[in-house]
């Protein structure tokens, strides 16, 4: 029996880690930590600035990039970064049309976004649905989303304390138009039962309130836990702390529209990139109100992924377990080999390291700025996010498929829950090419 290879696809020299590493990382990308003790090599060419040529041309008619003919030693950097400019421009012109083709911007996302065009946000919120397709309707959409976030935090965000002082106000009104001459405070027979902060009442407000103040302070210690690295989520600066009360009150909010599934810990991760990526629309008004957006743009997200967050559907069809199943029997039909080496060989079972993966939405597993690239790819799947994200799952394992076939259940385990740094074009590369037939 033949022993079974990898295709020569994955094998491309276009791939090799010499060439990723020549750029050194784009100054526009999103805000880095500190540099790692291990330097992490560049995913994608940035969109670039008119060079200037590094030393004086021979002759002024002379271009400085041969357009046809014999290309150049190193053709890659130059035809990535024009490849990026042309589609930032098919991108532009998609989105000026009165009614956007969602079907074209997503294939036109799926190959990225460039990070300087300041498109992302308007691209991701058409992605999600959360625009419609045509321009007319996109300020009175707004308007009404937004209108109704507010009304969201007005009736789930107030204290008991605070309803109680406004019914206290209230009826010291009514005993003043009554010429009663009272003190404002509710008489003992004026206060319900489920007004009562001692009631254990199911309606009762201060009931419900204790009973959610343990999902609240979990909320509080996972958003003062998110992106510790990035100056934008952490920190004692004013745009920190507003930044992370964004994040609270769109989790807590979130929780009392969704009972059954309320708050579970990581959704912090997942809001994250949601909320960054509208803040930093270049439009201000509509970075005035990227608390609103990213609701119901994450609201939408977790519509396709929210059955991996039932604990009680984590043995169904459609639970977390089945997902991880799923990939499971993705890798087996593209890399029998590497299946059987890490399920029966070493048996690595894919839940130690695949449930992280597939419900952070990687957002763990690279830096922000690589997730996000992740991220252009798994919005813009007209089948859905999770399919894609299964598929990119498959290749993170493909990938690094050598030490894993080296490797025994140990070092295979470390080295999955501690993925190494990659170029991330590639892995979108290998992703795609998994929809494809299989490679046995």
């Amino acid at each position: 029996m033949g022993k079974k290879s990898v295709p020569e696809w994955l094998n491309s020299s276009l791939w090799s880690s010499s060439s990723a590493s020549a750029a050194p990382y784009p100054v526009d990308r999103l805000p880095r930590s500190p540099p790692a003790p291990k330097p992490e090599a560049p995913t994608r060419a940035p969109i670039p600035e008119p060079p200037p040529p590094s030393r004086p041309p021979p002759a002024p008619v002379e271009a400085p990039r041969p357009s046809s003919g014999t290309p150049p030693e190193d053709p890659s950097p130059p035809r990535l970064a024009q490849e990026e400019v042309s589609r930032q421009s098919q991108l532009l012109a998609e989105l000026s049309k009165k009614v956007v083709n969602i079907g074209e911007l997503r294939r036109l996302a799926s190959q990225g976004i460039p990070d300087g065009a300041g498109i992302r946000s308007t691209i991701w919120k058409l992605l999600l649905g959360y625009l419609p397709n045509d321009h007319e309707f996109w300020v009175q959409e707004l308007d009404r989303k937004r209108a109704q976030y507010k009304d969201f935090k007005e009736e789930f965000l107030v204290n008991p304390s605070e309803m109680a002082r406004k019914l206290e106000e209230s009826a010291g009104h009514k005993n003043e138009g009554m010429g009663s001459g009272g003190c404002g405070f509710l008489m003992r027979s004026e206060i319900t039962h489920d007004e009562h902060p001692l009631s254990l009442g199911k309606t009762s407000v201060w009931n419900q309130f204790f009973q959610d103040t343990e999902v609240i302070e979990q909320i509080d210690r996972d958003v003062k836990r998110t992106h510790p690295d990035m100056h934008f989520f952490c920190g004692d600066t004013s745009l920190a702390k507003s930044n992370q009360e964004a994040l609270r009150h769109i989790l807590i909010i979130f929780a009392k529209l969704n009972p059954g599934i309320r708050y579970v810990q990581g959704m912090n991760e997942v809001l994250a990139p949601l909320f960054y990526v509208f803040r930093n629309d270049p439009d201000q008004n509509n970075a005035a109100y990227a608390e609103a957006d990213a609701f119901f743009c994450f609201v939408e997200l977790l519509s396709g992924f929210r059955d991996n967050f039932c604990q009680k559907l984590d043995n169904s069809v459609v639970g977390i377990r089945s997902t991880i199943a799923k990939l499971s029997e993705l890798l087996k039909k593209h890399d029998g080999e590497l299946w059987r080496h890490l399920e029966i060989t070493t048996k690595v079972n894919p839940q130690f390291y695949a449930f992280r993966w597939i419900t952070l939405l990687l957002t763990q597993e690279f830096n922000f700025a690589d997730s996000i690239h992740i991220w252009d790819t798994l919005l813009s799947d007209p089948e859905g996010p999770q399919e894609t994200l299964l598929r990119v799952c498959c290749a993170m394992l493909i990938l690094v498929r050598r030490r894993l076939l080296a490797g025994d259940f140990t070092s295979n385990l470390k080295l999955l829950q501690n993925y190494p740094s990659t170029n991330i074009s590639h892995l979108l590369y290998v992703a795609n090419k998994l929809r494809g037939p299989s490679v046995d």
